[in-house]
């Protein structure tokens, strides 16, 4: 895996991962995002509905969490994951925990790790995680870490013992992956720890960099618990003390906004976990990316494209957003009565198979009904409005026009 920047602006990284996979023949722009999986299958999705998806990322997230039960079916089969789920040709990155199942505080100590899957909670000591990844064999590895210092304030004691015991966990990984034929093509991704606490973060980012890593995890900044600015902070402290040739990545930031702060703070790599949780919810991503490089191109587009103020406009009156503190003001909540008699596509000018074929009455009449299509149409809507997202950031920072692109997001950001 080799990464080649082509321009750093602001601490924004524009760049190209190269020689990914088995063959080295996949490549991955930076920024960029993984494509989110459940035990090896995109959420609603089969492998051929995946096709009609454009953009779709190089890289695909599985989460350990969900693959522990098939780990004595692997044993036997021998060929790795990749094959079992009908992914040969894919750039496997196995991720600890699922993004979109949080998992509950206080179960971590000086030896074993808890994971959280289908049977319940299983305790992972280093040998026992590297045991099961010689038998799944991804492409990356998320390193096994004590990254409990998610909910509320971290103590000073705590964080320092998460950057202790994962830089433990990081050596006894490393010295396990030396020694299995199996894992010696696959990428260690070591995982900077430390809570909300800046020498332990650092701390814990220098003495990673020490070691022969593939790239760097920033992790424990999910969820609400810590604030933003401390965060923000956190980040840019962190991602400084890191090498500029290894991807640096994150865990549970999906929000197009967060994703842009993140992006300025030098991170790379994304999960696509928000699209799953926005088609859980019923609704259907639908906010402008466009930043408008060419004003004549802007006005000769399809009539009834959405703006960014007439977006939040429309999301303003979503009573149902505003009742559910899920639904964010990137997204329209489908269920709603006065999309029975709307004809139009979900967004106006996407080339999604959803919107191209069928109409936001005929998603609400899918999910007023409970009918499995809905998922499987809004997933695939979600997804490629969300990868050309990505798309669209890579094309703002080759334009230099990346400030336009964030004031168009953060004003929809409601």
């Amino acid at each position: 895996m080799k990464l080649s920047l082509s321009k750093v602006v602001s601490g924004c990284r524009l760049g190209t991962l190269t020689n990914l996979g088995k063959n080295g023949g996949q490549t991955m722009e930076l920024p960029g995002c993984l494509l989110y999986t459940k035990t090896g299958s995109p959420p609603h999705l089969a492998h051929d509905t995946l096709q009609a998806i454009k953009g779709v990322p190089a890289v695909v997230q599985l989460t350990f969490s969900t693959l522990v039960e098939l780990h004595e079916a692997l044993e036997e089969y021998k060929e790795g994951i990749g094959k079992f789920i009908g992914m040969p040709e894919s750039v496997l990155y196995c991720s600890l925990h699922d993004p979109g199942t949080p998992c509950p505080p206080g179960y971590n100590n000086n030896k074993t790790v808890s994971i959280w899957g289908y049977g319940g909670r299983m305790e992972m000591t280093a040998s026992k995680f590297m045991n099961m990844q010689r038998a799944f064999q991804p492409d990356w590895l998320q390193c096994l870490s004590d990254g409990d210092t998610v909910s509320g304030e971290t103590s000073r004691k705590r964080a320092k013992k998460s950057v202790d015991r994962s830089l433990s966990f990081l050596d006894e990984c490393l010295q396990l992956q030396e020694k299995s034929p199996e894992l010696q093509g696959s990428v260690m991704v070591g995982v900077i720890e430390g809570g909300n606490v800046l020498e332990e973060r650092l701390r814990s980012a220098r003495e990673t960099a020490k070691r022969p890593v593939g790239g760097f995890l920033l992790d424990g900044f999910q969820g609400q618990a810590m604030a933003k600015e401390t965060k923000l902070k956190l980040m840019a402290s962190v991602t400084a003390e890191l090498p500029e040739d290894k991807p640096r990545l994150i865990h549970g930031i999906g929000k197009p906004d967060e994703v842009l702060e993140c992006i300025e703070r030098g991170v790379d790599v994304f999960e696509s976990f928000f699209p799953y949780q926005v088609t859980e919810r019923g609704c259907a991503l639908s906010f402008s990316y466009d930043y408008n490089p060419d004003p004549e191109a802007a006005v000769s587009k399809q009539n009834g494209i959405q703006d960014a103020g007439k977006n939040g406009t429309e999301k303003d009156l979503n009573e149902t957003s505003k009742a559910n503190p899920e639904i964010t003001s990137f997204e329209i909540f489908l269920k709603e009565k006065r999309y029975r008699d709307d004809f139009g596509p979900l967004v106006h000018g996407c080339t999604c198979y959803c919107c191209q074929n069928h109409s936001r009455a005929y998603i609400h009449h899918l999910l007023v009904t409970n009918e499995l299509l809905a998922g499987v149409l809004l997933m695939m809507h979600n997804f490629q409005h969300y990868f050309s997202f990505f798309h669209s950031i890579q094309d703002a920072l080759r334009d230099d026009r990346l400030d336009q692109l964030k004031e168009l997001i953060f004003r929809q950001a409601l």
